[in-house]
């Protein structure tokens, strides 16, 4: 069940802190790998957009997961933002 209290991290936000900084890579590099342009890393990244079906799909061949993680992981932000933003 997912806490309602808060919001879960987004997608963007863990692609930095757990994968790209462990990996040491910069963004830039992080970008050039997967064949994504910096522009749109760095806005997944700040939260202002969010993971789609074909941004899971790089995601996951560069780091070796399903794209059902990073899916799932923004629909979680997604469904619990929404609710926490529509009882304001």
């Amino acid at each position: 069940m997912l806490p309602f209290n808060r919001i879960p991290t987004h997608p963007g936000e863990m692609l930095l802190e757990e994968f790209i900084k462990p990996l040491g890579m910069t963004q830039a590099a992080f970008a050039d790998q997967i064949g994504m342009p910096i522009q749109l890393l760095t806005e997944i990244i700040q939260g202002k957009r969010g993971v789609t079906p074909e941004t899971a799909w790089l995601l996951s061949k560069a780091l070796d997961m399903t794209p059902g993680f990073w899916l799932n992981l923004q629909r979680n932000h997604d469904i619990v933002k929404q609710r926490l933003e529509s009882t304001d």
